[in-house]
């Protein structure tokens, strides 16, 4: 009987030193088929193109992205880090390509089967440096130029001393004694805290004396802003009564270009004019009356 989970066929424990796991007792492995071809170093796994490729055989485009059961097999090693190659089967046709890690440049390489679609961006053609220099480049030995650098490491050797004394002068003066100095703040705070407590109390009754919104911010009651509020009082009292100043003058002109009323015909006594604009407009109003009253002229009626 084949074995599950954790069940174990009654024959099992006739042989467990030989057999060591239900997997060697069914003769099978442990990774299934993806072990089929283990004995030759080549493990079946999911490999996703890193870049876009045309396929050699068909000659089609492939997207990066792309994932197929590839066979991966070790076959070398940069120093300590080991390079695989991922054999792969064209999903369009019947045709194989091969693509290999390069530990040296940190990069994917096709080998054989396919061909790769280059959108690398050189940063030497561009008028950069190179981003994997793995050869260092040949300086010519110059015993001036090293003297000038050991130089100029022992004077930034120096100031560089100087500065951790200073910090470390700083560090103790600040850490010297840290329970007054938690208390200096602490105490600072909490008076801080009692000025804000009243100022809050303070602007709150003000609030609910004239009914103003809670969201309303109140400016502090300083001589500054006692100044900037007198001068803004005096502002607009100055624009009122320039306001009412030509609102007058606009009416005292209005009233002396009334139009008297030509159709009347009783005879118009001339009265000499007054200086006074309420005098003139109050003989005007009367006038206008005494016509309404009388259309035609005529004595009035007793």
């Amino acid at each position: 009987m084949q074995g599950f989970n954790k069940y174990y066929p009654p024959d099992f424990f006739d042989n467990v030193d030989k057999h060591g796991s239900l997997n060697a007792y069914r003769g099978k492995h442990a990774l299934g088929d993806r072990a089929r071809k283990l004995d030759q170093g080549i493990l079946i796994t999911r490999f996703e193109l890193p870049f876009n490729i045309w396929c050699g055989t068909c000659n089609n485009h492939i997207g990066m992205g792309v994932r197929y059961n590839a066979e991966k097999k070790k076959i070398g090693a940069y120093y300590s880090t080991p390079i695989f190659s991922f054999r792969c089967k064209c999903h369009l046709c019947d045709g194989w390509f091969e693509i290999q890690t390069d530990p040296k440049n940190t990069r994917y390489v096709v080998v054989s089967g396919a061909r790769q679609k280059d959108e690398d961006w050189n940063p030497e053609e561009n008028g950069g440096f190179a981003v994997h220099d793995t050869e260092a480049a040949a300086v010519p030995a110059d015993p001036l130029a090293s003297l000038e650098k050991t130089t100029d490491a022992q004077k930034g050797l120096v100031k560089a001393q100087d500065r951790l004394e200073s910090l470390q002068e700083a560090s103790e003066h600040y850490h010297a004694d840290p329970f007054s100095l938690s208390s200096k703040v602490r105490k600072r705070f909490r008076e801080e805290k009692k000025v804000e407590k009243a100022k809050k109390a303070a602007d709150d009754r003000i609030k609910d004396r004239y009914a103003l919104p809670e969201s309303l911010s109140l400016i502090e009651d300083d001589d500054k802003a006692a100044e900037d509020a007198k001068a803004e009082w005096a502002r607009g009292r100055r624009e009122l009564e320039l306001r009412e100043s030509n609102k007058r003058r606009k009416l005292a002109v209005e009233i002396t270009t009334i139009p008297t009323s030509s159709a009347s015909r009783r005879p118009v006594t001339k009265r000499p004019a007054p200086t006074n604009p309420i005098a003139s407009l109050r003989a005007r109003v009367l006038e206008n009356t005494a016509r309404q009253s009388n259309p035609f002229g005529g004595p009035p009626k007793a």
